[in-house]
C-alpha cells in the first residue's frame, strides 16, 4: 500500500500559496467547498465525501431540537453518517487482504474514531468547575510520550488571546514524531494557526510572515512523509475574507419580540425552547431555528431587512447548497461583503452572561471570535491564575464584548476562488481539473492503492 499524508492547513488559500516555498512544490488547484465553509462542515465533507445533507454537520454549532440546547465543536466520530475515510480505507484493506494503520492527529471527529493512533485536545474538568488542560489520546501512552518529548500541549496558543504558532510547531512536530516511528499507512494532519490572526487583524495580518511559519511546519511533516515513501495531499477549510461589521440577528430578534432571555443571578441566558426563533452564528452564516412555521415570512422579512444580511433561505432555497438537513435552521442567512454574525442576545452589556466575558467555547450559544483578543491587562489574568493555583474559585475574564475587534472572518462561500481553500498534491498527474471538497475521500483512497483496479481520478 501506498502511504499518504493528508496535511489540512486551515486558511490558506491558492492567493496565500506564493508566500509558502515548500508547500508551492506541489501541484495545486483552488478546491470548491462547501457550505457553510466552517471547521466542522468542512472535514466532514471531506472526511466522507458527501454534503451536510448527507452528514448531517451543518456547521461547529447546531441547535439540539430534541435536548433544547445549542451544542457547539462536538468531537464525536458518530457524528459522521456516511462512512469516513479512514474506515472506508481499513474496510477496504481488510477486503483486499492488506493491513492497515491510521494515525489521525488534531483533525476533528477524533473521538471514538478506531483510528490506531489519534490525539486531540481534551481538558479535564472538576466538580468545581476547574479544568485543567490536556490532550486525549489512542493509545492512552500517547499523551505521557508527546508530553515528555515535547513539553504539554501549549492549548493556550491552540485557542483563545494568545493563540498562534506555537500549536502548529507542536502538532506538527507531534505528527513527524508519529510518523516516523509507526510508519501509518495513513496520516492525517491539521495546522491551525493561520487562522488566528487572520480573523484578528484581516487584510492587516502580516501575511507573509504568517503563511512562511505554517510552510514551516508544514515542511517538517512532509519531510516525515518523505522518510516513510509517503505521497502528499495538502487541502484546506477555507479563506478568511475582511470584515468590519458585525451584525447581531439575536438582538433583532429580541428587539421584535421573537426571542426570549432568562435573568438571573449570573446573567441573562438565551432560552430556546420558549423563543419563537434565535439564531445559532457561526461566522458568516447563521441557522435560525423557529418554534412555530406561521413564523417564517415575518421572521424572514425581519432579517432580509437587516443591514450586512445578503440571503434568508428557506428548506428550498437551501437544497441550492446542499445544507438542507434536518440539524439546519428552519432559516439559513449568509453575511454580505464585510459582515459577520456576532451571537450576542443582550441589549445592555450589564446584562451579559458570565461566560461572555471568558473563553467559553462549549457554552456561548454560537461562535464568538472575540475569544481570540484580550480584555483586560495580563495582571488580572496573572492574579486569576493565581486563585486557579491555590485551589480558589476563579473565572478568567478576558474576552472583550466588543464585536468590532474582528477584523476577518469565514463561512460564506467565496466568490473568487483565490480566495477559497485549495488542493494539492505531490502526485501531479492525479490531481482533479476542478477538485471540490467531495473528491478528498475518493482521492486519498486512490493515493492509497485501495481504490478497485481502474477507477480514474475524480474530477468534478
Amino acid at each position: 500500500m501506498q502511504p499518504l499524508l493528508i496535511l489540512n492547513v486551515v486558511g490558506l488559500t491558492p492567493a496565500l500559496l506564493p508566500f509558502a516555498p515548500r508547500l508551492s512544490q506541489l501541484a495545486a488547484r483552488p478546491m470548491t467547498g462547501v457550505f457553510p465553509a466552517v471547521t466542522m462542515t468542512a472535514q466532514a465533507s471531506m472526511l466522507t465525501g458527501a454534503l451536510p445533507r448527507e452528514h448531517g454537520v451543518v456547521g461547529n454549532s447546531w441547535y439540539w431540537r430534541e435536548l433544547g440546547e445549542v451544542r457547539n465543536w462536538l468531537q464525536a466520530n458518530a457524528l459522521l453518517k456516511p462512512e469516513p475515510l479512514y474506515r472506508t480505507a481499513a474496510r477496504l484493506a481488510r477486503e483486499q487482504g492488506k493491513s492497515f494503520r491510521c494515525a489521525k492527529l488534531f483533525w476533528w471527529f477524533n473521538q471514538g474514531s478506531g483510528c490506531d493512533i489519534s490525539a486531540t485536545p481534551k481538558p479535564h474538568y472538576g466538580s468545581d468547575g476547574s479544568k485543567e488542560f490536556d490532550i486525549l489520546t489512542e493509545p492512552p501512552e500517547l499523551a505521557a510520550e508527546l508530553r515528555s518529548q515535547l513539553g504539554p500541549f501549549p492549548f493556550a496558543a491552540f485557542w483563545g488571546p494568545r493563540a498562534g504558532l506555537p500549536s502548529s510547531t507542536w502538532i506538527a512536530a507531534a505528527t513527524a514524531g508519529v510518523m516516523r516511528k509507526h510508519k501509518p499507512d495513513l496520516t492525517l494532519c491539521y495546522l491551525p494557526h493561520l487562522d488566528y490572526d487572520l480573523q484578528r487583524k484581516g487584510d492587516a495580518a502580516d501575511l507573509p510572515r504568517l503563511v512562511a511559519e505554517a510552510d514551516t511546519c508544514a515542511a517538517r511533516v512532509m519531510d516525515a512523509a518523505k522518510a516513510i515513501g509517503a505521497a502528499v495531499l495538502v487541502v484546506s477549510e477555507y479563506g478568511i475574507a475582511p470584515v468590519s461589521v458585525p451584525v447581531y440577528l439575536n438582538r433583532v430578534l429580541r428587539q421584535a419580540g421573537f426571542l426570549r432571555a432568562r435573568g438571573g443571578p449570573y446573567g441573562e441566558m438565551l432560552d430556546p425552547t420558549t423563543s419563537r426563533a434565535f439564531a445559532v452564528c457561526d461566522h458568516q452564516a447563521a441557522h435560525v431555528y423557529l418554534r412555530d412555521a406561521a413564523d417564517l415570512d415575518p421572521v424572514r422579512k425581519l432579517l432580509a431587512d437587516t443591514p450586512g444580511v445578503d440571503r434568508v433561505m428557506d428548506r428550498a432555497q437551501q437544497a441550492e447548497l446542499g445544507i438542507d438537513h434536518p440539524n439546519s435552521g428552519e432559516l439559513v442567512v449568509t453575511a454580505g461583503a464585510g459582515a459577520w454574525f456576532a451571537y450576542p442576545y443582550w441589549l445592555d452589556d450589564a446584562n451579559a452572561p458570565d461566560f461572555a466575558r471568558s473563553v467559553d467555547i462549549h457554552r456561548k450559544p454560537g461562535y464568538d471570535p472575540c475569544e481570540l483578543f484580550m480584555a483586560g491587562g495580563n495582571l488580572g489574568a496573572g492574579l486569576t491564575l493565581l486563585r486557579k493555583k491555590l485551589g480558589l474559585r476563579y473565572r478568567f475574564r478576558t474576552c472583550p464584548l466588543d464585536a468590532s475587534l474582528v477584523r476577518g472572518s469565514h463561512g460564506a462561500m467565496p466568490a473568487d476562488p483565490a480566495q477559497g481553500p485549495l488542493m494539492a498534491c505531490s502526485e501531479a498527474g492525479m490531481l482533479p481539473q476542478a477538485p471540490t471538497m467531495l473528491d478528498v475521500k475518493p482521492l486519498a483512497l486512490q493515493l492509497l492503492g485501495l481504490s478497485p483496479l481502474g477507477t480514474p481520478a475524480p474530477s468534478r
